[in-house]
């Protein structure tokens, strides 16, 4: 009843997982990330002993093709399983069992692996492949592409319920203290994958850093009034709104960055992201200025 994909960053060293499913806290069962060996993804009847038993054949030396036979060798309920490997060394497998509940496959393309079980079609499975080879950006926004492409393209017979991105890179935990990049869950919902998306969002805004812009945007206009108008409403600003952002629109917005704990970014950053990602910024209140921050800091590259 699940569909993921496993992948790997050259560039950055981050593997990870994302997972969509009928069933519930999903991100309990099937992804397995480490930055010093891979990725693994369990599911269909999940074995989560192929979770740590991979990782360790990995950092043991071993390829994603040895380690998908030596697990699933070893295992009686293997026709019923299904696993997807990614290596830091760049091999790339997986193994759907015959007696996994149809539509049941995989794809793999040269840094990722696509598998899905009881799903409604094989097109799934494509359309996860393709948009994740397609999309430009990072590789949190390339796993979190694919799972809409899937989920759109004929998803998971049963329906949706929860879903979750697990992303190791070398230090990439909160203050460097751990390989814990990104790890984001919904365990009951019911559209999954756009709150997925959502939490992300905030979990990107406030743990994870950008590079700093070239050149500062300053708020002002109608950008700066609209702004000031949802800050005032959320109660951070008691003036009245204008075009003019001042020092007390400042100090409205360095409360709002205090109460949301967005101090991985300073005030200049934010007022910059705010004028560029404003027009593109969806919902209202907290959610519409959370959504421009994201907007206007997705240009900058993470760190």
């Amino acid at each position: 009843m699940t569909f993921s994909i496993v992948a790997r960053d050259p560039d950055t060293d981050a593997v990870g997982v994302a997972v969509q499913s009928k069933f519930v806290g999903v991100g309990a069962v099937v992804p397995f990330a480490s930055a010093d060996a891979g990725a693994v993804a369990t599911q269909s009847f999940a074995n989560v002993a192929y979770g740590p038993d991979g990782l360790d054949l990995l950092r043991d030396g071993y390829d994603a093709d040895e380690v998908v036979e030596r697990l699933t060798s070893e295992d009686d309920d293997a026709p019923q399983r299904q696993v997807g490997v990614v290596g830091q060394d760049g091999s790339v497998a997986a193994f759907t069992g015959e007696e996994c509940f149809d539509h049941a496959s995989d794809r793999q393309g040269d840094t990722y692996t696509v598998q899905g079980n009881i799903l409604e079609n094989r097109e799934t499975i494509d359309a996860m492949a393709d948009t994740f080879e397609e999309t430009q950006g990072g590789l949190p926004e390339k796993l979190i592409a694919a799972l809409h492409a899937g989920n759109e393209a004929g998803g998971d017979q049963r329906g949706e319920q929860s879903a979750a991105l697990y992303v190791a890179k070398p230090e990439g935990g909160y203050d460097g203290g751990n390989d814990r990049w990104i790890d984001v869950r919904v365990d009951d919902h019911d559209a999954p994958i756009d709150e997925l998306e959502r939490v992300f969002r905030i979990y990107d805004i406030t743990l994870l850093e950008r590079e700093d812009p070239d050149e500062y945007a300053e708020l002002e206009g109608e950008t700066a009034e609209a702004v000031l108008g949802t800050l005032a409403d959320l109660g951070f600003y008691d003036g009245t709104p204008s075009g003019d952002f001042d020092e007390d629109a400042r100090d409205a917005l360095e409360a709002f960055r205090g109460m949301n704990n967005f101090e991985n970014h300073d005030l200049d950053a934010l007022e910059d992201a705010l004028a560029r990602g404003w027009a593109q910024a969806d919902g209202d209140g907290e959610e519409q200025v959370v959504n421009a921050i994201w907007h206007g800091l997705s240009r900058l590259d993470r760190k």
